[in-house]
């Protein structure tokens, strides 16, 4: 079963008004265990006063819209591949009064570069989708202001594609759109130190508290959902239970040191 599918599925339903787009927003927060690490990287973050941030890899938006609200003063410009995802976020912000401070635009990361633009990129769940990542990183360097930070999620080798699930016989696993299982975490400093980084960092996510969480509030929905839509009407009443127990593992994920996990955050300044 395929996830992308199912997340944008779930996406057109609460796009029905800017009220329910928000409220999905509000839930993808709440849920994804990444968006738990990324708001404390974003909030630890120095930011200037007045900050330039690119959204490099936009998706549905989400992650554009909490920069804006947690930087009020700043100039976001999201780019994504997917043509359907700008003109659709455009039009949620156009509603929402953000469109003067936020833009979307298509754009292909591995030729997009803005020289010494951006204080902050943020990629999330991007580079396990593009095979020429080290062009990507030159490209991300390039486009960064002096000590400007790079802020990546993105799986790693230890079953962050959760590649693990399958076996020889099937075709796919719960996640199988990415062109690599994931990022051994040496290998992607070392990729990042070769491209002019001078400071990187990496650290582990999605321990094992995390991916008890990710089972509960993510991966079990899911795949109900992609087995019947009936799903939609129970699944109120399963995060009554579930969330509370998967809230407290997402706690304890992000303030863990883990010595492995499925998932890594990665930070490098210019």
């Amino acid at each position: 079963m395929q996830y992308d599918p199912i997340k944008k599925s779930l996406g057109n339903v609460f796009n029905k008004s800017p009220f329910l787009r928000k409220l999905f927003y509000r839930l993808l927060d709440l849920l994804l265990l990444r968006s738990w690490h990324i708001r404390r990287e974003l909030r630890a973050w120095k930011a200037p006063a007045s900050p330039v941030i690119l959204d490099a890899g936009s998706g549905f938006g989400q992650y554009s819209y909490r920069m804006a609200r947690l930087f009020p003063n700043a100039l976001i410009k999201a780019v994504d591949v997917k043509q359907e995802q700008i003109t659709d976020c455009n039009q949620f912000f156009l509603k929402t009064g953000l469109n003067n401070r936020v833009i979307f635009e298509k754009a292909d990361l591995t030729k997009y570069i803005e020289e010494n633009q951006f204080d902050l990129i943020l990629s999330v769940d991007v580079m396990e989708h593009i095979e020429e990542d080290v062009m990507v990183f030159k490209n991300f360097y390039s486009s960064l202001t002096n000590c400007g930070m790079l802020l990546i999620s993105t799986p790693s080798d230890i079953g962050g594609s959760d590649s693990h699930d399958h076996d020889q016989n099937e075709v796919s696993g719960f996640i199988d759109e990415h062109v690599r299982d994931g990022y051994n975490i040496e290998d992607i400093k070392d990729k990042l130190r070769s491209v002019g980084f001078s400071k990187v960092s990496a650290r582990y996510q999605y321990g094992t508290a995390g991916k008890i969480s990710w089972v509960l509030s993510m991966k079990f929905p899911i795949m109900m959902l992609g087995m019947t839509k009936l799903f939609f009407i129970i699944l109120p009443f399963y995060y009554l239970i579930a969330y509370p127990i998967s809230a407290l593992l997402n706690w304890i994920d992000v303030t863990a040191n883990h010595k492995s996990g499925t998932g890594l955050i990665v930070t490098a300044t210019k």
